[in-house]
């Protein structure tokens, strides 16, 4: 347990934990992809997974394509919740491969949306890989094709996750505990 910004951090996945898990999941993308792999990185959370599961893959022998989706999620809490494109793709997904990488499934109403998206613009295939995936928590009907961990049922930061826009800096995942 650390201390940040006042606030208690227990850790869940340590950063050597996270290295083995991108190492692994980078090596099972490798086994099945295609040479015209294009990588969308789902924004914010993502980032830092994207940036080493995509370094990952180089060593792996992928050398993908990246780009990047930022959407917003209107009416969470709410069976209806709308989905919002506030940052698009600029690729033609059309005929590729696309992997869509986030930093959690919970719910899968986002990621779902990200998916069929990109299947609606003729993507030949498109999966999914995810560093937590908190399955008590899905709402929409979606599964991950490669998850790194699963994630206790409990509200987590780090590894470029936030609360009130902290703690995305950490290196690790983990659960803010207690104030100080």
């Amino acid at each position: 347990m650390i201390t940040v910004r006042g606030r208690r951090i227990e850790t869940l996945f340590g950063e050597a934990e996270i290295a083995g898990e991108i190492d692994r999941l980078a090596r099972e993308i490798a086994a099945t992809t295609t040479d015209d792999l294009l990588v969308v990185a789902v924004l914010k959370g993502s980032f830092v997974f994207a940036a080493d599961l995509i370094r990952a893959l180089h060593r792996a022998g992928v050398a993908p394509e990246v780009e990047f989706i930022s959407l917003s999620s209107y009416g969470a809490g709410t069976e209806g919740g709308e989905v919002r494109v506030l940052r698009d793709v600029e690729t033609d997904v059309a005929g590729r491969t696309v992997l869509m990488i986030d930093d959690i499934l919970e719910s899968g109403r986002t990621i779902r949306y990200a998916r069929d998206l990109m299947r609606s613009r003729g993507a030949l295939r498109v999966e999914i890989a995810v560093l937590l995936d908190k399955h008590m928590r899905r709402k929409a009907d979606i599964e991950a094709d490669y998850v790194g961990f699963a994630c206790p049922d409990r509200f987590v930061v780090g590894y470029g996750m936030d609360v009130g826009h902290a703690f995305r800096e950490l290196p690790f995942v983990g659960e803010v505990v207690e104030a100080s």
